[in-house]
C-alpha cells in the first residue's frame, strides 16, 4: 500500500516538474510530454538497468502512466498567469518527487532482498535519475551536480531503510521519513546549503603551449 502511495506521489510531482521545466525552455507540446515522462520514469528505468531487472514491467503499470499523462496535461493547459506562480513551486514539486521516489526505490530494493548497499543504490538512483534525465533533455546542468544539497538526502533515506533504522513495514515511520527528506531538501534550497565547491577561477594557469612554442622558435 505504502509503495503504491509513494509511487503516485512521486509520479505526479516529477511529471509537474518535468512539464514546468519544458515550458520554461519553450518546448513544444511533444517536448513537454517527453520531459514530463522522462522525469517520472527515468529514475526507475536507470535503476532497473543497473541492477539487472527488466524494464518492461515499468510500462505495464497503466495507472501510473495515466497519472503522469494527466498531470502533464494539467500543467500544459493552465493559464499563463497561473503558470508564472506555479514556476515558483517547481523546486517544491522536485523535493516531493525526490523524497517519494527515494523511499519507493529503497522499498523496491528491500522487496528484491538486496543487501544494504544495493538498497541504497536503488534509493539514490530512483530518487535522482529522473531529475538528471529531465535536466539533460532540457540542456541544463543537472541540478543534482551543482545546486543545493540533493543526492545526499536520497542517500540519507536509503541509509535509514537499508540498515533498518526505519522499518519498511511501518507506515508511520515511512511517512515521517518522507516528510523529513522533503523538508531537508526544501531547507537546502531556502538556506542555500551546499557541498564544498572548489573555485578554479583564481588559479594560475601555466602557459604550456606558449612555452613549448618559444622553445621550438629558439
Amino acid at each position: 500500500m505504502e509503495w503504491d502511495i509513494f509511487n503516485i506521489i512521486a509520479i505526479i510531482a516529477f511529471a509537474f516538474s518535468g512539464a514546468i521545466v519544458a515550458l520554461e525552455e519553450k518546448y513544444d507540446i511533444f517536448g513537454v510530454y517527453v520531459l514530463g515522462l522522462a522525469a517520472s520514469f527515468g529514475g526507475g528505468i536507470i535503476r532497473n538497468v543497473l541492477i539487472g531487472v527488466p524494464v518492461i514491467p515499468l510500462w505495464e503499470q497503466g495507472i501510473l502512466l495515466k497519472t503522469a499523462l494527466i498531470s502533464i496535461t494539467i500543467i500544459y493547459v493552465l493559464p499563463k498567469r497561473w503558470l508564472k506562480s506555479w514556476n515558483r513551486w517547481n523546486d517544491f514539486f522536485d523535493a516531493i518527487g525526490l523524497a517519494a521516489f527515494t523511499i519507493q526505490g529503497a522499498l523496491y530494493g528491500i522487496a528484491l532482498k538486496l543487501p544494504p548497499g544495493g538498497i541504497i543504490l536503488c534509493s539514490v538512483v530512483t530518487g535522482i535519475g529522473g531529475g538528471i534525465l529531465r535536466d539533460v533533455l532540457a540542456r541544463r546542468r543537472p541540478m543534482v551536480l551543482h545546486q543545493e544539497i540533493y543526492a545526499v538526502w536520497a542517500m540519507f533515506a536509503g541509509l535509514m531503510l537499508g540498515f533498518g533504522f526505519i522499518q519498511n513495514d511501518n507506515p508511520v515511520q515511512l511517512y515521517i521519513l518522507f516528510l523529513a527528506t522533503t523538508l531537508l531538501r526544501i531547507f537546502s534550497i531556502i538556506y542555500k546549503w551546499h557541498l564544498r565547491i572548489r573555485n578554479m577561477e583564481n588559479t594560475i594557469r601555466i602557459p604550456i603551449v606558449q612555452e613549448n612554442s618559444k622553445q621550438v622558435d629558439g
